[in-house]
Parts: C-alpha cells; structure tokens; sequence
C-alpha cells in the first residue's frame, strides 16, 4: 500500500514537471517550453495565494518562489542536456584572455596606493589558464 502511494505520488510528479513526460514534450524548443512552465507556474502561485490567505502578497512571494525553483529545474536540465549532446562546448576557447590580458598591461599599486602599470610578456595567457 505504501510503496504504490509513494509510486502514485512520483508519477503524478513527473507527469507535471518532467518535460519528458508531460505533455510539454511535444514543444521542440526548450525556451518555449521553459516560458510554458512560467505562465503555468504563476497561474497556480495566484490559485494558491487565494486559497492560503486571499492575500496578493502572498501571491507575489508564491510567483516568486515557483519562478525561481523552475528556472533553476531548467536551467539545471538545459546544462546537463548540452553537457550530453556536446562536451566542448565547456571548454575554454583557445588563446582566451582575460580583460586585463587583453590589454597585455596589469595596473598595480604600490605600498602608498598610488597606481603603476606593469608590461604583461607577449603571448602569456596569464597563470589562471597554466
């Protein structure tokens, strides 16, 4: 009996907010899909604020908190899906510099505050890239 409701509460969960298994699956862009999840989300923060407390602030904190939680869900999920269909896409791009390196020029201050420049040697990418 436990383990069926336990059962019956995951797939009601995933039927609703697993993109794979709702019906949202059959929007191929993810975007659209992610901006489908908002509206609904808002939508049931406002019928929740009703029911809790008929109170707009608490609507605008439950909009809030359902915003956030979904876009972390997928932001999380999009992350994970281009970590799957391509890898290199987290690799830095080659002879990437910083703003600072861009310049090749680092300003410094000395034991006074008073700022000096320091010629950077050409063609070092700087130690956060060794």
């Amino acid at each position: 009996m436990q383990y069926k409701f336990r059962q019956f509460i995951v797939d009601a969960w995933n039927g609703v907010m697993n993109y794979e298994r709702n019906p949202l699956r059959h929007i191929p862009d993810l975007q659209v899909r992610h901006m489908v999840m908002q509206v609904l989300a808002f939508m049931w923060s406002g019928v929740f604020a009703l029911l809790i407390a008929d109170s707009i602030t608490v609507f605008a904190y439950s909009s809030i908190a359902h915003i956030a939680f979904i876009t972390a869900i997928v932001v999380t999920v999009a992350t994970f899906k281009v970590a799957e269909t391509s890898p290199n896409a987290f690799n830095f791009i080659k002879g990437y510099h910083s703003y600072g390196r861009g310049r090749q020029t680092m300003i410094m201050r000395d034991k006074k505050g008073n700022p000096y420049k320091i010629n950077l040697p050409k063609g070092d990418p700087g130690g956060e890239h060794e």
